[in-house]
């Protein structure tokens, strides 16, 4: 009987993914909001009846993508923050761990860039809960930086909130230098400006992280 149960249980993770699947591979030419549920049950040949038995509607499909979008980058931030002790070290690390994202999860990364202000409250709330969960996370591996000492929490949450920002704004332009690369037949070094830009400009706000007086 058990073994049953675990049988349907992973048939039914299984459809939910494929849903999920479908959703953010149709999701990289229009938005959520013109997304419709038969056209991703379509996709993975399952009636629309059975898209109920995973998400109570479109948006709710959406909201999972972006705890699968983001979830797995927090993990590898967090252990930059906690393993690299050099700032320097530490910002090199950081921008190479994005652009690994960006190229492991492009579907991922426009998906988030496109739903940030997009039209669905209950996504956009929900990328909004996540960065904030990110910047609280990021906030609690500044604090324990020496550097930190003589900071109030609102600095180093706000600190926290700059670095996540410039974490997503770097993803999506990265991604975005890709895209356009293709389109025009290939620019090897346009990804490569990207992530440079994005190592100055943390490099500044490493500088002015030293001098920062409330």
């Amino acid at each position: 009987m058990s073994h049953t149960i675990g049988v349907r249980q992973a048939q039914k993770q299984k459809t939910r993914q494929a849903l999920l699947d479908a959703g953010l591979r149709l999701l990289a030419e229009q938005s959520l909001s013109s997304l419709g549920l038969r056209e991703v049950t379509r996709v993975v040949g399952v009636a629309p009846a059975a898209f109920y038995r995973h998400f109570r509607d479109i948006p709710d499909l959406g909201v999972a993508l972006v705890e699968e979008s983001l979830g797995s980058l927090h993990v590898v931030i967090r252990a930059i923050l906690a393993e690299q002790p050099g700032s320097e070290e530490r910002i090199d690390r950081t921008v190479a761990v994005v652009e690994q994202y960006v190229r492991d999860n492009p579907a991922h990364v426009r998906f988030i860039a496109r739903e940030r202000h997009g039209g669905v409250r209950a996504v956009r709330k929900a990328i909004a809960a996540e960065l904030a969960r990110f910047a609280a996370e990021v906030a609690a591996g500044l604090r324990a930086q020496p550097v930190s000492d003589a900071w109030s929490d609102d600095d180093v949450l706000m600190l926290a909130e700059m670095y996540v920002d410039h974490l997503v704004m770097t993803a999506s332009a990265i991604l975005d230098a890709a895209d356009d690369g293709e389109a025009d037949g290939g620019d090897a070094g346009a990804c490569d400006r990207v992530a440079e830009r994005a190592r100055r400009q943390l490099r500044l706000i490493s500088l002015g992280r030293l001098h920062w007086t409330d």
